[in-house]
């Protein structure tokens, strides 16, 4: 190892000490274990330029073990990035640009929103997906993308279930431009890792069909370089480097839990940066060799790299205008110019399910909208996330916009999250509504970092019938709707259907759930693609004042209109509302809340085959399901629970009694 390795490296770790000493709050262990892995993978081969951060050809980090934070930011601040040595002794303080964990958007340099363990894995599957996807959809597209995903996990990671989702999905899609960094250092918060966990993690990913490359000494960067570059030849595997490391390397309680999550504290800071390292200067010190050495090697080569393929798209442009443009435009992830203003003809007096609708939509807005991609977790056919006539995306091909995600929930909301991270795609995933409970950890990430990635999640109620309670949702929409930045949308037609799908395209920040059936619903003659933008609006008006006002959402819009013409057979005056979003209902000014709802809440009935929770907001009677479901034909399960237009005419007239 040369001088300025050793003194970039003590460099590095001691302003990881030093941050985390100042908060008197941070994760030590990893970040130094892990300091001479990514000092040489940002020197000798991250392909990055800190002036344009958002270039979008660059490599991807994604620092899974998102705990070791300090790292990261020590990393940025020495290779350029805007993140001052102010902004490191802000560590974990209030509005600093160096949260406990990283934050996409927040950080320069930052690419993705990383901390629940596990998640940083299925996020930099996904975004090698969206490289090998991008690549292959345009013509002469290695010249547009060709760059590698990087990413840095601890046994925490590996022991996480969607971590092992994430591996089986990247094996099977041979995503050979995948490089994972395991920092094996044995040692978990609690303790010892063999306390938990003894499987051989090799084995794992041989069986899982990897690449495994065994580096035996953390501190060894000859090795470390050699295994980056062997990686990085691969042809047909995504490659794990498994590095030996030691946790907490330099501190007295280095190698044991003490010093995974706490601060060394000054005494021990001083012995490991000065009796360990040989670093003998005041805190937050940086030598000017230091500088320099990351402005030669991980600055310059990005900036060569960044000018080059600025020459070479100019040169792209000319020969491919069109293919040139529609690249750029998608860069930011605005579908806005590709999606049709109108709403199509629909055959009045038809009834489709809306996860049909769904179907339908897709595949419209998919001949308009390019580089559109997604799939289910292994229901394509019953939620209708198939593009007719589409290719599969696969190793062999990779221009394919259907994705197989298999029984894989989770990963396959974290790895949507990882697409749209990259930039340049639009992604959908489907599945069953009561299954969104395995993905709510990824959908509460991408609001958290402001993707616009898109659900279809059907069998939206004990509709749902025979398959029973296991698949019949009830608290799921609540749990949906109680995440900030995530838009809720459940369609009661096929006319709403396509505008929600609408919507979901046209958002570039906000996370998209479409809740769909599973049965026919009527297309409603009063219907309107505008209302469902509003988020409600009145789908059927009383005849002269309204007595009381029933909100309803999907497939019981029908049942209240239903219910309004039986009521003024009773001389009962009622309006009926459809409320498909909540959210984007809230967007509105109070004059167009207060003309839709007309009434007050005390005259206001909510009608939803789901859980109650959260419908005070807007009414102060509700007509829902605040059980479990039953496995039985849908209209015997219906029935049993009493779901019908009489039970919403009884409620209505034991209110105005």
């Amino acid at each position: 190892m040369k001088e300025i390795d050793k003194l970039s490296i003590a460099t590095i770790r001691s302003l990881c000490i030093d941050m985390i000493n100042k908060a008197n709050s941070g994760h030590p262990g990893m970040a130094l274990g892990s300091a001479p892995a990514l000092y040489t993978l940002f020197t000798k081969h991250l392909v990055a330029n800190p002036k344009e951060p958002n270039w979008i050809n660059r490599d991807r980090f994604v620092l899974s073990a998102g705990h070791a934070s300090s790292l990261l930011y020590a990393m940025l601040h020495l290779s350029g990035y805007e993140l001052s040595l102010d902004d490191l002794k802000s560590f974990r303080q209030l509005d600093s640009l160096t949260p406990g964990h990283p934050e996409y958007h927040h950080t320069k340099g930052v690419d993705a929103t990383s901390g629940p363990l596990g998640q940083g894995i299925a996020q930099a599957v996904g975004m090698a997906m969206a490289e090998a996807s991008i690549a292959a959809n345009y013509e002469d597209g290695q010249t547009l993308m060709n760059h590698y995903t990087y990413a840095l996990c601890g046994d925490g990671c590996l022991q996480e279930g969607i971590s092992q989702e994430a591996i089986s999905l990247a094996g099977h899609q041979k995503l050979n431009k995948l490089i994972l960094i395991y920092d094996a250092n044995q040692v978990t918060l609690d303790g010892a890792l063999d306390l938990s966990f003894s499987e051989c993690v090799k084995n794992r990913f041989i069986a899982s069909e990897w690449n495994v490359i065994d580096v035996a000494d953390g501190n060894d960067i000859d090795a470390i370089d050699k295994a980056l570059s062997e990686a990085k030849k691969s042809k047909d595997k995504p490659t794990m480097i498994c590095i030996h490391t030691v946790i907490g390397y330099g501190s007295s309680k280095q190698g044991t839990s003490k010093v995974h999550g706490s601060p060394l504290g000054a005494e021990d800071g001083k012995h490991a940066k000065v009796d360990v390292y040989g670093f003998e200067h005041e805190d937050f010190f940086i030598p000017e060799e230091v500088r320099k050495h990351f402005e030669e090697s991980f600055v310059k080569r990005g900036q060569e790299a960044y000018e080059k393929y600025q020459k070479d798209f100019a040169s792209y442009s000319e020969k491919h205008k069109t293919e040139a443009k529609r690249f750029e435009s998608l860069q930011n992830l605005d579908l806005s110019k590709y999606i049709p203003e109108e709403l199509p003809e629909f055959t009045e007096g038809s009834a489709t399910s809306t996860r049909v609708a769904s179907g339908k939509a897709l595949n419209a807005y998919m001949l308009s909208a390019p580089m559109l991609v997604g799939g289910s977790a292994d229901v394509a056919g019953s939620v209708m996330t198939k593009l007719e006539g589409g290719v599969n995306f696969d190793s062999e091909h990779r221009q394919g916009h259907n994705v197989n995600w298999g029984i894989r929930e989770f990963a396959m909301a974290s790895a949507q999250n990882g697409m749209l991270l990259h930039g340049g795609i639009r992604t959908y995933v489907g599945c069953f509504a009561v299954f969104s409970d395995y993905m709510k950890p990824a959908i509460r990430m991408a609001a958290l970092s402001n993707l616009p990635a898109i659900y279809l999640f059907s069998h939206d109620s004990i509709a749902v019938g025979e398959d029973g309670p296991t698949h019949q949702p009830i608290e799921q929409l609540a749990m949906l709707r109680s995440i900030p930045n995530v838009r809720v949308i459940r369609p009661a037609d096929e006319r709403e259907t396509f505008a929600a799908w609408r919507e979901a395209l046209l958002s570039t920040k906000t996370p998209t759930a479409l809740i769909l059936s599973r049965q026919n619903l009527p297309l409603l003659p009063g219907s309107d693609g505008e209302g469902l933008r509003k988020g409600a609006y009145v789908v059927s008006k009383e005849q002269k004042k309204p007595e009381l006002v029933l909100i309803a959402t999907g497939s019981e819009v029908a049942l209240a209109i239903e219910a309004q013409k039986k009521l003024l057979e009773k001389k009962v005056d009622v309006r009926v509302v459809s409320m498909p979003s909540w959210e984007l209902f809230q967007e509105q000014d109070r004059e167009y809340q207060d003309s839709v709802l007309a009434l007050s809440k005390d005259k206001r009935v909510s009608v939803e085959m789901l859980s109650t929770f959260g419908w005070d907001k807007w009414a102060d009677y509700h007509m829902g399901i605040d059980k479990f479901g039953t496995s039985a034909p849908a209209k015997d399960a219906i029935k049993k629970y009493n779901f019908t237009s009489d039970k919403l005419v009884e409620i209505c007239e034991n209110i105005l009694r």
